[in-house]
């Protein structure tokens, strides 16, 4: 099935042939658990250590939006509002809007990538990212960093960004408005994707705080 999704969307984009890719959103049978694994601080500055400025550019901007890997190389610079980044998703058809506000973090990541061309990620010749050449890049920048051995994956970003988002503060059903995610698939994501020490030291911190109050 990952064989016939990298081929229909190859029909998407950039053939334009037919309008979706159907394979999206076709339950696995297979399920790992991946609740632990996320990109730990010092992850992030061995790869960025050794990659290119556009990789670097990709792995500041994933964690701090939430956004699926293709929905980050097609983000464009129109998508980003005064307040917000607003994008229809692709894994819903455009049914569903990805409603980011931009938070000084994410501004500051926004502020570091120069605007040479309508998507914010580019690659090296300054040409949207397509999917196998960002993937290809992508595997190259973790091996050259040492890397390869981890069970990191680019979309386990998103589990950083889970991480952020909750240990910030932000209640189940503002991140699904946030993502464009039913408040049912948030509470399925922290708990695969949120480790569970971070998890662990927010629940002190509210006990403390609610000891405090009382």
């Amino acid at each position: 099935m990952q064989v016939l999704s990298r081929v229909l969307s190859y029909a998407v984009d950039p053939l334009g042939k037919i309008a979706g890719n159907p394979c999206e959103g076709i339950k696995r049978l297979y399920r790992g658990d991946r609740s632990e694994i996320i990109w730990t601080t010092s992850d992030l500055a061995a790869l960025k250590k050794t990659c290119s400025v556009e990789i670097s550019h990709a792995v500041d901007l994933a964690p701090h939006t939430g956004l699926r890997l293709s929905d980050v190389l097609r983000l464009s610079w129109s998508h980003v509002g005064e307040d917000a980044i607003s994008l229809a998703t692709g894994k819903s058809r455009g049914r569903r809007e990805a409603i980011i506000p931009l938070y000084d973090d994410l501004r500051d990541v926004l502020a570091r990538i120069p605007k040479v061309a309508t998507t914010i990620l580019t690659n090296s010749k300054r040409r949207p990212w397509t999917s196998d050449g960002f993937g290809s890049s992508f595997h190259s920048a973790k091996k050259e960093a040492g890397l390869a051995d981890k069970d990191l994956h680019f979309h386990d970003l998103r589990g950083t960004a889970a991480t952020n988002f909750y240990i910030a503060g932000l209640s189940i059903r503002v991140i699904a408005e946030m993502l464009a995610w039913s408040e049912d698939e948030v509470e399925r994501i922290i708990r695969r994707y949120v480790a569970r020490g971070a998890a662990t030291k927010d629940a002190v911190r509210q006990l403390n705080e609610a000891r405090k109050r009382t």
